[in-house]
């Protein structure tokens, strides 16, 4: 079995947004697959959560997706911009992990060419990696298990040290604005508003895996 599923079946949402971080993403597209590290994401907890989508069991067409298996591709668009979402909990629990960075390892040309930036600022924000990768609606409700984009545990680094810090973009939502449900890979140029005198020579990942 796919140990990540086994991570989706059994951990918490914040468990599994911790492991996510240094996970490797996959895409197989028809110009070849585009892959690369996740280094920053942010768990969203459901029905009690107030910035979530699901916040008190809200059930809307766009939310379907968030009450299936764990696994589940979750995308909902924002300012725009396309937003990748992992379901993280049992069927009807309604909880989540939003990619939020990745650094790019596979297919760099053809991520610049779908979205056309060099460095940290081609997949630095959750818009900009769906834009760098070219997922489009059409993997909304398939599970990242099987489908096109996918997890390689196997390619997985570790991170030299995980930093929980609060959410990006979550003003007036009381204890929920501060809770430090954002999980980074510290020092990695990915992660979304870096500063450079927090970079790693390495990029945060552990030498010796």
């Amino acid at each position: 079995m796919n140990p990540a599923i086994e991570v989706f079946q059994t951990k918490s949402t914040e468990e599994i947004a911790a492991y996510l971080v240094g996970m490797y993403l996959e895409y197989d597209t028809p110009s070849g697959k585009l892959g690369g590290y996740i280094v920053d994401c942010e768990a969203y907890l459901g029905p009690e959560d107030e910035a979530a989508h699901s916040h008190g069991m809200k059930k809307t067409p766009r939310l379907k997706a968030m009450y299936d298996h764990p696994g589940t591709i979750y995308l909902y668009t924002m300012h725009t911009h396309l937003i990748l979402n992992l379901v993280t909990q049992a069927k009807g629990t309604p909880q989540g992990v939003m990619i939020r960075g990745f650094e790019p390892v596979e297919g760099l040309t053809q991520m610049q060419e779908n979205r056309p930036k060099k460095g940290k600022d081609l997949s630095n924000g959750p818009g900009k990696l769906v834009a760098a990768l070219g997922i489009d609606k059409a993997l909304y409700g398939q599970s990242i298990f099987s489908s096109p984009l996918h997890l390689v545990p196997e390619k997985r680094q570790i991170p030299k040290k995980i930093i929980r810090l609060p959410r990006i973009g979550i003003p007036n939502k009381g204890k929920w604005t501060e809770m430090p449900l954002r999980f980074i890979a510290a020092g990695n140029p990915y992660v979304t508003n870096i500063r450079k005198s927090q970079l790693d020579d390495h990029h945060g990942w552990q030498l010796n895996k």
